[in-house]
């Protein structure tokens, strides 16, 4: 579990449809993320987005689109973030992975003693 004060972020940009061995690369993330045990992960579906090509992808209200831009981002140590950087860097072949630092102030479900 992650703890109050100085942490990593992690966040992964990739297009929805990106695919690994027949499976959306979003989800091969969360599974490496769930088996490193990483604090915990979201993924954010984009309304809109380009990346690198300039292609703009957007969700129209009479199309759906498949190619949308995913966001995943993660908060933990540093020690977890640089466990999984080699094998998450394997696994994006097109898409953005960025590291910042961030300061959690709050970890927790709030349950009571």
């Amino acid at each position: 579990m992650v703890k109050n004060g100085p942490a990593k972020k992690l966040t992964i940009y990739v297009d929805e449809n990106e695919k690994l061995h027949g499976k959306p690369v979003y989800e091969t993330i969360l599974d490496i993320l769930a088996q490193r045990k990483i604090a915990g992960a979201s993924v954010f579906r984009g309304v809109a987005g380009y990346g690198s090509h300039g292609k703009l992808h957007t969700a129209k209200i009479l199309e759906l689109s498949t190619t949308l831009p995913v966001k995943i981002e993660v908060v933990d140590s540093e020690e977890m973030i640089k466990i999984i950087m080699a094998e998450l860097t394997s696994v994006v072949e097109k898409g953005l992975i960025e590291v910042s630092d961030t300061v959690v102030i709050k970890c927790g479900g709030g349950e009571k003693s």
